[in-house]
C-alpha cells in the first residue's frame, strides 16, 4: 500500500471518529464550561499520545526545536475545539456539521498561501460533488429545508473555529521538520493544554466536578481518547502525505457519519434519499483517490 494511500485510510477513520464528538458534544454542550472540559481532554490526549511516543518512536532533542511552532498549532487546534463546544450549545449536530464541510475549500485556500499547493480540475470537481452530497445529507433530501436555510448563533461560533482547523491543517506540513506524527502531536497537544489552562483555569476552578451528568464524563472519555489522542494523530499522518484539500475532503463524509451516530444514539433514521447524498460523497472520494489530472 503507498503512502498515499495510507494517507487517506488514515482520514477514513479520521471522518469516523470526528463525527462521534459532534453528537455526543451536543449533549454535554450544555452541562460543562467548553474551556473546563477541552482542558481536561488536551491533558488526558497529552498523557496518551506522550505515552504511545515513548513506546513507539521515542523522543529526540531536535524535537523541541523551535516550540512556537507547537504553541502555534495548539493554539489554533485549542480555539476550534472551544468553539466547537459553544456552537453545539445552540446549534443541532447535524447543523454543525454542515458548518464542518466548509474546511475543505478554506483548507485549500490556505494551502495556497502557505504551500502553493495548486488545486487541479480533478480535485475541484471532487469538491463540488462533495460539497452537493454533503448538503444532500445536512439537509435530509429536502429542498425547502436547504432554501430555508438561516444561519444560527451556534453556527457562526462554530465557523470561526473551522477556519482556525483550516489553517492548521497546511500549518503541520509547513512546520514539521521531520518528527515523527506521534511527536508532533504530543508537542501540539501539550502547547494547547497550557493555551487552555491560561484561558479557561476560572471555568476549571468554577467547574462541581462531582456533580456532572454521567454524559459529560462519557463525552470527555471518547474526545479525549477517539476525537483527539487518536484523531490528531491520524491527521498529522495524512497531512505529511496528502495535499491540504485532499486531506479536509473527508470532511465531507462526516455529515452522513453524524446521522449514523444520531441512529445509534435513538434519535430517527433519515429517509432513503438521504443515500443519493452518501453515494456522492463516495464519488468524491474516489475521485480523490485518482493521481490524474484532468
Amino acid at each position: 500500500m503507498s503512502n498515499q494511500m495510507r494517507g487517506h485510510l488514515a482520514m477514513l477513520l479520521f471522518s469516523v471518529l470526528v463525527a462521534g464528538s459532534f453528537s455526543l458534544g451536543h449533549m454535554a454542550a450544555n452541562e460543562i464550561a467548553p474551556a473546563a472540559l477541552n482542558v481536561v481532554r488536551f491533558l488526558i490526549a497529552s498523557v496518551v499520545i506522550g505515552t504511545v511516543a515513548s513506546l513507539t518512536t521515542g523522543f529526540k532533542r531536535s524535537d523541541i526545536d523551535a516550540p512556537w511552532r507547537y504553541l502555534l498549532l495548539g493554539g489554533l487546534f485549542a480555539i476550534y475545539f472551544v468553539l466547537m463546544f459553544e456552537g453545539l450549545k445552540t446549534a443541532d449536530p447535524v447543523s454543525t456539521s454542515a458548518v464542518f464541510t466548509l474546511i475543505p475549500l478554506m483548507s485549500a485556500g490556505f494551502g495556497y498561501l502557505l504551500l502553493r499547493q495548486i488545486m487541479t480540475r480533478r480535485m475541484a470537481l471532487a469538491l463540488a460533488i462533495g460539497a452537493a452530497g454533503a448538503l444532500w445529507v445536512i439537509f435530509r433530501a429536502d429542498l425547502a429545508a436547504l432554501l430555508r436555510f438561516r444561519i444560527g448563533t451556534g453556527e457562526v461560533i462554530y465557523f470561526w473555529g473551522c477556519v482556525a482547523h483550516a489553517i492548521y491543517t497546511p500549518l503541520v506540513r509547513k512546520l514539521n521538520r521531520g518528527e515523527a506524527p506521534v511527536v508532533f502531536s504530543f508537542g501540539m497537544m501539550v502547547a494547547g493544554f497550557f493555551v487552555l489552562l491560561a484561558y479557561g483555569w476560572r471555568d476549571l476552578w468554577a467547574t462541581d466536578w462531582a456533580a456532572l451528568p454521567g454524559i459529560v464524563w462519557i463525552t470527555l472519555a471518547y474526545i479525549s481518547i477517539a476525537a483527539s489522542s487518536i484523531t490528531f494523530v491520524l491527521l498529522q499522518y495524512a497531512v505529511l502525505r496528502l495535499p491540504s484539500a485532499k486531506v479536509m475532503a473527508y470532511t465531507y463524509l462526516t455529515p452522513s457519519w453524524v446521522i449514523l451516530w444520531e441512529i445509534v444514539l435513538g434519535n430517527g433514521a433519515p429517509g432513503g434519499l438521504i443515500l443519493v447524498g452518501v453515494g456522492l460523497t463516495i464519488v468524491a472520494l474516489w475521485l480523490l483517490l485518482k493521481d490524474e489530472e484532468l
